[in-house]
């Protein structure tokens, strides 16, 4: 049978915050159209092991803006985390981040457009205020991009902003700051700390003492994204 429920769709949904909105998203009652980064493999991400009857998994890319309309159709809000995040690739690989991160944007903007959505969420980042002038940061902060990735997801939030300016598409930019809790990268502050305490070492490395940060638990920031839609 057919459901009836409110359909929504989470680009980026294999990764780590992905994977919690989904989560949400399902818990709360949504049908959730969910696309994962296509690979040779199948594999899914941290969607892997995610079961449920309101989850439909959709395997592509953001670049190709035909897949983009085609997985807008028919859903109400969409989530736009899909991006490329490593910083140090976008030294490597500055042309494969404009590609994800501003022209994917692009893509999912002239979709959303097209389908007439109530609601596109669009995930900023923190790393578009660079090394920070003043603390804490605020909205007012001069943005600096001090890599190819965060020029990028400077790029993508004025994409994003324009199609609202110009077409009045609701669009809304969400910018995380230091999420954490389960799935992240073993590279972050708080799983190498973890890491460390298993290990058994009995001096913690943490590097840098001097910066300051407020952390957020990933079932927050995914309950602020469903507000947000």
């Amino acid at each position: 049978m057919q459901s009836k429920r409110e359909k929504v769709l989470v680009t980026g949904a294999d990764g780590f915050i992905g994977s919690h909105l989904v989560e949400a998203l399902l818990s709360a009652g949504y049908d959730v159209r969910a696309l994962s980064q296509y690979n040779s493999f199948n594999y899914w991400g941290w969607l892997e092991g995610i079961e449920h009857p309101g989850l439909e998994v959709v395997t592509g890319d953001v670049r190709d803006p035909n897949l983009c309309r085609e997985i807008v159709n028919g859903c109400t809000t969409v989530y736009h985390l899909a991006a490329l995040i490593a910083i140090p690739y976008s030294y490597i690989a500055p042309d494969s981040y404009v590609d994800t991160n501003i022209k994917g944007t692009l893509n999912i903007c002239q979709a959303c457009r097209d389908a007439g959505v109530s609601r596109l969420v669009v995930t900023s980042t923190s790393e578009v205020y660079g090394t920070a002038r003043y603390v804490p940061i605020d909205e007012k902060h001069p943005k600096q991009p001090q890599s190819p990735y965060s020029a990028t997801k400077i790029g993508a939030d004025a994409i994003a902003l324009s199609f609202h300016n110009a077409f009045s598409l609701p669009v809304v930019i969400a910018r995380p700051f230091n999420t954490y809790g389960p799935r992240q990268s073993a590279r972050a502050i708080i799983p190498s700390i973890i890491s460390q305490i298993a290990s058994g070492k009995r001096e913690i490395m943490v590097g840098d003492l001097t910066p300051t940060r407020d952390f957020n638990y990933v079932a927050d920031t995914a309950a602020g994204f469903i507000a947000l839609g």
